[in-house]
């Protein structure tokens, strides 16, 4: 995550960056209708938007990378928003890091956005979701989801940095690699983030349950 401007080649920021802008499409068209049916969805977004800016501005530098490890919140935002709304923003809280913190670069963006949005936002989800409906209690859904929404994220960079900076046969290799180097850092941070997401549910869920229950996430 937090992929460095120089760090991919221009062919791989391009390839990742129209991923990137095809999501993010779909999202703000999906975006655009579901506020006009429910005018308490933008605010609830923003809000979210602020907890994953503020959740991803805490780096654990990993130098030899070009990037950090840190936990995410996506996984949380996209079980709470949707994933394609968890899409959008990610994308406003990566382009104001990189503009103004220095956390990324602009050329990486589009492959920051599929890391973080795309990958981390849709495996929250989807675990979430197939967790519940296997019987599993709210904390313990949200936890695994939390754990592996933000481990998805860091296997998503791994395999960016393969892919961008691997030679044909040596990519494999790289990708274990770079999973390695990830690995001291966000193997407790992801569990940290479980613990996180998990908490937070549970404290909507004593609080506000009718928000959860309108919104699908029970």
């Amino acid at each position: 995550m937090h992929l460095s401007d120089g760090v991919l080649p221009a062919g791989s920021c391009l390839a990742w960056g129209a991923a990137a802008f095809a999501c993010v499409a779909l999202a703000l068209s999906r975006f655009d209708r579901a506020r006009l049916r429910d005018p308490q969805l933008a605010p609830l977004v923003a809000m979210m938007g602020a907890a994953v800016f503020a959740i991803s501005c805490m780096p654990v530098p990993v130098p030899w990378l070009g990037t950090c490890s840190h936990p995410c919140g996506t996984g949380l935002a996209a079980i709470v928003v949707g994933p394609l709304s968890a899409v959008l923003l990610t994308t406003v809280a990566l382009l104001l890091q990189a503009l103004f913190l220095a956390h990324g670069g602009l050329t990486t963006l589009g492959a920051d956005i599929v890391s973080m949005g795309v990958a981390g936002g849709f495996v929250g989800y989807c675990v979430f979701h197939g967790a519940r409906r296997a019987g599993l209690s709210l904390f313990a859904a949200a936890f695994i989801a939390g754990v592996l929404s933000d481990w998805a994220t860091y296997a998503t960079t791994a395999l960016e940095l393969a892919l961008g900076l691997g030679q044909p046969g040596g990519r494999a290799a790289l990708f274990t690699q770079v999973s390695l180097a990830f690995a001291p850092t966000q193997l407790p941070l992801g569990l940290l983030e479980g613990v996180m997401t998990a908490g937070a549910l549970q404290f909507v869920h004593k609080h506000r349950p009718n928000l959860l229950i309108r919104l699908g996430a029970l």
